[in-house]
C-alpha cells in the first residue's frame, strides 16, 4: 500500500512540475519577439528545475495549498535563478550554458545583462501577487545573491580564511535561493513556523551540498557532460583546491605549483587532474560534503513523516552519492 501512495505522490509532483514548466515559458513573454526569444533562451535549454521541486515538496507540510500560489512561488524562484545565470555567464565570460551557446555569446554582454534584468522584473511582478511577506523574503534573498557574487568577484581579503570565505559565497549564491524555494512552498501551504524554519535550514545546507559535490565532480567525473577540470583550468577556487592550498605538508608543494600554472594544454591539465584525483584531499572534500549532508538531514527532524520528507532526504543522499 505504501508503494502505491509513493507512486501517487510522485505522479502528483511530476504533474505539478509540468504545469510550472508551461507557465515558465509563458512568463518569459515580452512585448517584442526578440526579448521573448532571448528571455526563453536559457529556459528552453532545460534544467533540473531543482528549486520548483523544493517549492512543491515544501508545500506538503501545510494544511491546504492554493495551486495558483504554488505555481507563482515556483515561478518566482526559477525566474530569479535563470536571471542570475544570464548575469553569471557575463561575469564568467562563459561560452556554453546547458549545452547551448550562452546568451552573451549568441548576442552580447549588454543583451545578456538586460535580459537577466527583465527576468528579475518578471519574478518581482509574480511575487507581488503572493503578498508582502513573499516580497520581503525574495528581496532579502536577492540581496544575498548579489553580495555572494561580489564576494566571489573580489575574493578573500588578506585576513580572511579562503575556505571560510568560499563557503560563505556558496551559502549566499546557492544556498539562499534553494532555502527560499523550500520556505516559499511551506508558506503557500500555511505551514507552521517550526516547519518553515526546518525547511529554511535544510535548504541552506542542501545548497552547499549541491555546490560542493559539483566541485568534486569537476575533478573526478568524465560522465557528467561537463569537461573535467573546467574550473581547475580557469583558476576557479573549489573545495578540493582550497583544502590543498591550506595544507602545510611540503610534499604537496609540487601539486600546488601545477594547479597554479598555465593549464591551457590538455596534456598538462590531464596530468594535474590525475595527480589531484589520487590525492587524499578528494576524500577530505567528500567528507566535508557528507558533513553538510548530515547537517541537512538533521534539520528535517521536526517535519512530519511522509513521502515529502522522504523525497527531501533522497535529494540530499543523491547529491552526496553523485560525487563519490
Amino acid at each position: 500500500m505504501t508503494h502505491v501512495v509513493d507512486e501517487a505522490f510522485e505522479a502528483s509532483v511530476t504533474g505539478r512540475l509540468a504545469v510550472i514548466e508551461e507557465e515558465l515559458v509563458k512568463a518569459a513573454v515580452a512585448d517584442s519577439p526578440f526579448v521573448t526569444e532571448a528571455a526563453r533562451h536559457i529556459i528552453n535549454a532545460g534544467g533540473k528545475r531543482f528549486r520548483p521541486l523544493l517549492v512543491i515538496l515544501g508545500s506538503c507540510f501545510g494544511e491546504q495549498v492554493s495551486e495558483e500560489d504554488l505555481v507563482r512561488a515556483a515561478l518566482v524562484v526559477e525566474l530569479t535563478h535563470v536571471a542570475s545565470l544570464y548575469h553569471d555567464d557575463v561575469m564568467d565570460d562563459a561560452d556554453m550554458r546547458r549545452g547551448a551557446p550562452s546568451a552573451n555569446r549568441r548576442w552580447d554582454n549588454s543583451i545578456a545583462i538586460l535580459v537577466g534584468d527583465y527576468l528579475f522584473a518578471r519574478a518581482s511582478t509574480t511575487v507581488a501577487d503572493l503578498g508582502t511577506d513573499y516580497v520581503r523574503l525574495q528581496a532579502e534573498t536577492f540581496a544575498r545573491l548579489v553580495q555572494g557574487q561580489i564576494a566571489e568577484t573580489r575574493g578573500p581579503s588578506a585576513e580572511e580564511d579562503p575556505l571560510a570565505h568560499y563557503l560563505q559565497v556558496v551559502s549566499d549564491k546557492t544556498g539562499s535561493l534553494i532555502a527560499t524555494s523550500a520556505v516559499f512552498g511551506g508558506m503557500v501551504a500555511g505551514a507552521p513556523q517550526e516547519y518553515l524554519a526546518a525547511l529554511d535550514a535544510f535548504g541552506e545546507e542542501i545548497g552547499v551540498v549541491f555546490q560542493l559535490s559539483d566541485d568534486i565532480i569537476d575533478i573526478t567525473s568524465d560522465e557528467t557532460g561537463k569537461t573535467p577540470g573546467t574550473d581547475l583550468r580557469e583558476g576557479i577556487p573549489t573545495l578540493p583546491t582550497l583544502l590543498l592550498k591550506a595544507s602545510t605538508d611540503p610534499a604537496d608543494e609540487q601539486l600546488k605549483t601545477m594547479i597554479a600554472s598555465d593549464l591551457s594544454s590538455d596534456d598538462v591539465l590531464a596530468e594535474t587532474l590525475e595527480q589531484l584525483r589520487a590525492h587524499p584531499v578528494i576524500e577530505q572534500a567528500r567528507a566535508e560534503v557528507q558533513r553538510h549532508a548530515d547537517l541537512a538531514l538533521g534539520h528535517l527532524a521536526p517535519l512530519p513523516e511522509g513521502p515529502a520528507k522522504q523525497a527531501l532526504a533522497k535529494i540530499c543522499n543523491d547529491l552526496v552519492s553523485r560525487s563519490i
